[in-house]
């Protein structure tokens, strides 16, 4: 079966598209008004005519001026944009074989690197291990392990800044 369309939508649509072109015709310009566009000129003082037409007080409209002295010569100078976060954090290796966890570090950066090595062990009965801060100098290499009684779920390593 074919969707047929509704009536109601057909008038709505007809109403508000006649609406458009009334407006669109009530707004163009007469054979003498100016051409509106980006290269039209505003003019200085505005037709009594059309300050009746439009409710605008000719008397109150003022022709736009401009400053020149007010206009700054050079734009405003930006701000300094942040400084760049420094590069932390040693890389590391996790390995992990049967029960066994052994994470290598190596710290490339100039500031120490606390590390700490955390296992989850895959048992409910097995306790997740959380070893102590290992403290991990410049261009230093350290080898972090641990172990669970069964298999190991997840391991990961920790970086803290001393």
């Amino acid at each position: 079966m074919r969707a047929r369309r509704s009536r109601a939508v057909s008038l709505v649509t007809s109403v508000v598209l006649t609406g458009f072109l009334v407006l669109g015709a009530v707004a163009q310009p007469g054979a003498g008004d100016p051409a509106a566009g980006p290269g039209a000129a505003a003019p200085a003082v505005i037709d009594p005519a059309v300050a009746e037409r439009t409710a605008v007080d000719p008397a109150a409209v003022a022709p736009a001026v401009v400053d020149l002295g007010e206009i700054p010569a050079e734009p405003p100078v930006r701000p300094a944009p942040p400084a760049a976060p420094q590069l932390f954090g040693a890389d590391c290796d996790t390995v992990i074989e049967g029960s066994q966890v052994t994470a290598t570090c190596h710290n490339g950066f100039p500031e120490t690197d606390l590390l700490r090595l955390h296992v989850e062990c895959d048992r409910w009965w097995d306790l997740d291990t959380d070893s102590t801060a290992v403290a991990l100098g410049p261009a230093g290499r350290v080898a972090l392990t641990s172990r669970c009684w069964k298999e190991v779920r997840s391991a990961w390593v920790t970086h803290q800044r001393p």
